[in-house]
C-alpha cells in the first residue's frame, strides 16, 4: 500500500521549526490519526513532491519516525508505517498507565505553576471545542494536553519515556463518539484538578484509570 497524499496536509509552509522536524510532525499526526495506515509505505519521492520539500528532510523524517518506533525500514520494501499487535498494545498500555499514573503523582507532588498554568489552558480549550462539536481540533488538543502533562512531573527521562509510548499507540486512542469525547475531557480536568490540590494518590489513580479507559476496544483496531 501506498500513501493517499490527498491525506496530508500541503504544503508544509515556514516555520522557526528546523524543516526535516516539520516533515516528521506531519506524518507523525497522519500516522497517529489513521491517515496513513500500518502497513502503509512511505515514498520519499512522492513524500517531497507532496509537501513541497526537497528529498533530503524527508528521508531525515522518516528516520526519526522510525527511531521513535512509528516506522519499519527494511531492504526489501524500504520505510513501512509499522503496525502494533494486540498483544504489543496491551502491553504499551499497561506500561503507560504505569508511568502516567506516577507521572502524575510527581506532578502533583512538585506543582510547576507554569506547566499547570498550560494545561489548564489546553483543558479550556478542549472544552470548548468539545461544546461547539469541533472534533476535528481535539486530536491535536489532546496531544497537546498529554504532552504538557508529561513535562508537568518534572522527570525528562520520565517525559520522554511517555511521549514515545503514547505515540506508538495514539492511533487507538482517538474517540469519535461525540460521548466518548467529552468524558474523556472531564476525566483530563479531573486530573489536573488532583494535581493542583497536592492529592499524589489520587492524581496517580486517575491518570492510570484515564489511559487504561481510552484503550477499551483497542484489539478492534490493532493490526
Amino acid at each position: 500500500m501506498v500513501v493517499n497524499y490527498a491525506t496530508l496536509k500541503h504544503p508544509v509552509g515556514p516555520s522557526h521549526i528546523p524543516l526535516p522536524e516539520r516533515v516528521a510532525a506531519e506524518l507523525r499526526e497522519a500516522i497517529r490519526t489513521r491517515r496513513i495506515k500500518p502497513g502503509t509505505r512511505l515514498v520519499e519521492e512522492r513524500l517531497a513532491q507532496d509537501l513541497g520539500v526537497s528529498r533530503n528532510p524527508v528521508r531525515e523524517a522518516i528516520r526519526s519516525l522510525a527511531a521513535e518506533g512509528l516506522v519499519t525500514i527494511t531492504a526489501r520494501r524500504g520505510a513501512v508505517v509499522a503496525g502494533v499487535t494486540q498483544q504489543e498494545a496491551r502491553e504499551i498500555v499497561e506500561v503507560r498507565a504505569l508511568l502516567e499514573g506516577h507521572n502524575a503523582r510527581l506532578a502533583a507532588r512538585r506543582q510547576d505553576a507554569g506547566i499547570l498554568r498550560r494545561i489548564a489552558a489546553v483543558l479550556d480549550q478542549g472544552n470548548q471545542a468539545v461544546a461547539a462539536g469541533r472534533y476535528d481540533a481535539l486530536s491535536d488538543l489532546n496531544a497537546r494536553f498529554h504532552q504538557e502533562l508529561a513535562c508537568a512531573g518534572q522527570n525528562e527521562a520520565l517525559c520522554e519515556l511517555l511521549l514515545r509510548l503514547r505515540e506508538r499507540t495514539a492511533m487507538f486512542f482517538a474517540p469519535t463518539e461525540p460521548a466518548r469525547q467529552q468524558a474523556q475531557w472531564d476525566e483530563h480536568a479531573a486530573v489536573l484538578r488532583a494535581i493542583l490540590e497536592g492529592d499524589e494518590n489520587r492524581a496517580a489513580s486517575l491518570a492510570a484509570d484515564h489511559v487504561n479507559r481510552a484503550s477499551i476496544g483497542i484489539d478492534d483496531e490493532t493490526t
